[in-house]
């Protein structure tokens, strides 16, 4: 019995990961990769999957990358369509590393179609 239930829970855990994984599709994290491989995820954020909003969030060094990438996107490679900058949001989060705190700056760019 005690299987099933264990069997039970992971298709649980699954079924809400999926959905939070559904209701981020709009949201693209900025990182290492070049700033063409955003891009054209926010392109395809747009015209694949018809989401009015798409979310571009960064930490750290990779905030002015995200600034690109929102710029590009607008600029080059959507502007015929109309994308504009519904908001901009920053915040610094803090964690802690070794038994420091460390402050990290974060920033959210939200466009719209």
């Amino acid at each position: 019995m005690e299987i099933n239930d264990n069997k039970l829970e992971n298709n649980t855990e699954k079924k809400e990961t999926f959905k939070e994984k559904r209701d981020n599709d709009n949201i693209v994290f900025i990182g290492s990769k070049p700033v063409m491989n955003y891009v054209t995820s926010i392109l395809m954020q747009f015209t694949n999957e018809n989401n009015s909003d798409v979310i571009i969030k960064a930490r750290g060094k990779f905030i002015s990358k995200a600034v690109d990438v929102a710029e590009v996107s607008r600029k080059r490679f959507m502007k015929n369509q109309n994308i504009l900058i519904k908001d901009i949001k920053i915040d610094t989060e803090e964690y802690e590393k070794e038994g420091r705190k460390i402050n990290v700056s974060t920033i959210d760019i939200v466009l719209i179609k």
